[in-house]
């Protein structure tokens, strides 16, 4: 399989953040890509919606991190 070299900037604190969720599931972020790439593909669009009206109010930033701490444990 023939692959290219993607580049692109993000936050540096964004990468920090998502490097440290990543590596609890395993992954690299070119890994997590790949997937997201993946996904597009077989969805033939993005696997999640973009909205700027969600139809469902937004979790708390206490909500989330109940929710990400049930799924990956305490950090």
């Amino acid at each position: 399989m023939e692959t290219v070299l993607f580049r692109t900037r993000v936050p540096s604190a964004r990468l920090k953040h998502a490097e440290k969720i990543l590596n609890r599931l395993g992954l690299k972020p070119g890994e997590a890509f790949n997937m997201l790439l993946a996904q597009i593909e077989l969805r033939k669009g993005l696997p999640f919606e973009v909205t700027t009206q969600p139809d469902t109010p937004l979790l708390s930033a206490e909500e989330q991190g109940g929710i990400w701490t049930q799924a990956l444990g305490e950090y």
